[in-house]
């Protein structure tokens, strides 16, 4: 049984992706043990405690200092003893000790085809105004695991959506969010706990499904 914890700064609709994918049995032999959530506000937040898991707030703003948090979430990580970390949309940067701790245990979903629109400052609505202004046709979304670089661990798995004319960056973040990544990061999810995906030598291999 897979051991996972989410973490999530906002609305959480990837986390209720992959809590409705449990719950009908598209990802299998894996429990959601616990949430984090850097905002306590967050109305993933709700969801979790709604599908009875446990829910859990830590802000970089209520410590006395970065390398503070950065020692309490690790604390907090190493306690809850995942088998996996799923970053569903989470704001913080991940310390480094946290990504050696827990190496090729930690993936990421990302709102573009990775190298397209990921690095320092695109998060959120911005990835999907800056493909906008680029101008491309297609977009898309990755599952990555997550390694000390931003975005730029092993892909795991990349799905291509159109970008229609007259898009606003709401309703692409939207067609991207319902075509991509609510797909895209259960069926990450269900393979590792599967064993049909594992790193060697920092690249992803994938056994066939059944």
């Amino acid at each position: 049984m897979l051991k996972v914890v989410v973490c999530v700064s906002g609305g959480g609709t990837n986390l209720q992706a992959i809590l409705d994918a449990v719950s009908a049995g598209k990802i299998t032999n894996t429990e959601i043990a616990a949430v984090i959530s850097n905002n306590p506000g967050a109305k993933a937040l709700e969801r979790a405690k709604n599908a009875g898991v446990e829910g859990i707030c830590m802000s970089p703003k209520t410590y006395e200092s970065r390398a503070a948090f950065n020692k309490a979430f690790t604390e907090k990580l190493t306690e809850l003893n995942p088998d996996l970390i799923v970053l569903a949309g989470f704001l913080v940067r991940i310390p480094e000790e946290t990504v050696h701790l827990f190496s090729n245990r930690i993936v990421n979903i990302h709102p573009s085809l990775i190298p397209s629109f990921c690095g320092v400052g695109y998060y959120g609505l911005t990835v999907h105004e800056k493909a906008l202004e680029r101008g491309v046709k297609v977009t898309g979304a990755t599952v990555h695991f997550v390694n000390e670089g931003m975005d730029e661990g092993p892909i795991i798995a990349q799905k291509a959506v159109a970008v229609e004319d007259g898009d606003t960056p709401e309703v692409l973040q939207r067609r991207v969010m319902e075509q991509a990544e609510w797909i895209l990061l259960p069926q990450a999810i269900d393979d590792i706990a599967n064993g049909r995906i594992r790193v060697v030598d920092n690249h992803v291999c994938r056994a066939s499904r059944d």
